[in-house]
């Protein structure tokens, strides 16, 4: 890598010129990963890419000018100092606060070379023009605010709001709600028929912890190869599947555990108060998230979860 101090003017231009192609070729990523779900927010991000390419225009004219045709090829990564890019504009589906926020660093940073350049360059009219440069990479987060403020209008921003929260939905709630319910309640009926076959605590404990990681591991190969969420919008397989997994095993280890005390009687009653409270968390996410009134998706999870307590009960004692 080279350092700053040691870039010749040419460079600079050369590396002016790279950074404005990229950063326009970004804005132009985001632009085309939010046009999908968030159409408003994309047209932001077209005009931002516009006025990144005219910025290349005006560099690559004073360029011309002072150096001819031949334009070295230096980038960001070739040059100490510059903070590497996460690519951000790879990922789908785009996080929009993320992308906000990503902006935002890039304008400061633009802003920041353009007056360190300005400050090392002898010739008057490069100077000018990266100090102008300088000024309007400040001036962006601005410019950025009036785009939103034409375009994002506040039905839009309800509607895009709205679409980012069932996106939230589908990629996380779910999956994970799927998973606790699934380890919550499939997990009851072997751990208390073991629990009251043996009155044994780590004998049932082991039963719990084997029960709670083959449905972690089942429901994520489950979850993961179900689709691979280009058509539902659902999220990437392998996100959705640790999802699912890691919940069911948490929903199944949660009642498994209290058989780790020595006592019989006082684990048990215990693990039953542990259940009591997973089926009221479900609930409370069902109704929270998949607008399902509490009152009926609490009487649908407890009446399921204490149909199958009681199967495992009844079949240890007999």
């Amino acid at each position: 890598m080279k350092r700053f101090a040691d870039l010749s003017e040419q460079e600079i231009l050369a590396l002016a010129i790279s950074n404005e192609d990229e950063d326009s070729r970004i804005y132009r990523g985001f632009a085309e990963g939010l046009r999908g779900s968030f159409p408003a927010s994309a047209k932001v991000f077209d005009e931002m890419a516009d006025e990144e390419g005219r910025h290349r225009s005006m560099l690559f004219d004073l360029y011309r000018n002072k150096f001819g045709e031949y334009l070295p090829l230096i980038r960001r990564q070739d040059v100490k100092g510059f903070i590497p890019k996460r690519p951000l504009w790879l990922v789908r589906p785009l996080p929009i606060d993320e992308v906000r926020k990503f902006t935002e660093t890039m304008e400061y940073e633009a802003e920041r070379f353009y007056r360190k350049s300005a400050e090392t360059t002898r010739d008057a009219s490069v100077r000018q023009l990266l100090i102008e440069l300088a000024e309007t990479e400040a001036q962006h987060e601005s410019l950025a605010q009036r785009l939103e403020q034409k375009i994002l209008t506040p039905d839009v921003r309800a509607g895009e709001a709205e679409t980012e929260r069932r996106m939230f939905v589908l990629q996380y709630v779910q999956p994970g709600l799927a998973g606790l319910m699934d380890g919550s309640v499939s997990t009851l009926a072997p751990l208390f028929a073991a629990a009251f076959a043996t009155h044994h605590p780590f004998e049932t404990f082991l039963v719990g912890l084997a029960a709670s990681v083959g449905a972690g591991i089942s429901m994520a190969f489950a979850e993961a190869l179900s689709d691979d969420g280009s058509l539902t919008g659902r999220g990437t397989p392998w996100v959705r599947g640790a999802i699912t997994g890691l919940m069911t095993a948490v929903g199944g280890l949660g009642h498994t555990l209290p058989y780790l005390i020595p006592d019989f009687w006082t684990a048990t009653a215990i693990a039953i108060a542990v259940v009591v409270i997973e089926l009221a968390v479900i609930s409370w996410i069902r109704h929270r998230y998949m607008d399902t009134p509490l009152l009926s998706a609490a009487f649908q999870v407890m009446v399921g979860g204490a149909l199958v307590f009681l199967a495992g009960i009844l079949i240890g004692s007999s």
